[in-house]
């Protein structure tokens, strides 16, 4: 979404696309880790958006790879990790992926 400001300059709105709702529930991420090796961590989803989610983990998986969410209610989903950080508070790893299924959560 571009705006006005007030000196006539246009810019870009960092509002999200999708409302992001919080959550709590737990997950599954598989994928590939940075040295080949297959990897399958579970995760804490706290932030979901339908193309896209917040993810706690123990793992620190780098922005860019490509991985699978197992949610609780079934099905897999393709996702791109792209955004990855150490929570100041908890120390944990974080990542923000975007969901590659233009449906996102409600895929089929």
């Amino acid at each position: 979404m571009d705006e006005k400001d007030p000196r006539g300059a246009v810019t870009t709105s960092q509002r999200p696309r999708s409302p992001r709702v919080p959550v709590e529930f737990g997950l599954e991420v598989e994928g590939v880790d940075t040295s080949g090796q297959p990897l399958l961590v579970k995760g804490q989803a706290t932030r979901i958006s339908r193309g896209g989610a917040t993810i706690v983990l123990d793992l620190e998986i780098p922005v860019g790879a490509v991985v699978k969410l197992v949610p609780p209610f079934g099905g897999k989903l393709d996702a791109e990790v792209n955004g990855a950080w150490i929570d100041e508070d908890n120390r944990r790893p974080h990542i923000g992926v975007r969901l590659l299924d233009k449906d996102g959560w409600f895929a089929e």
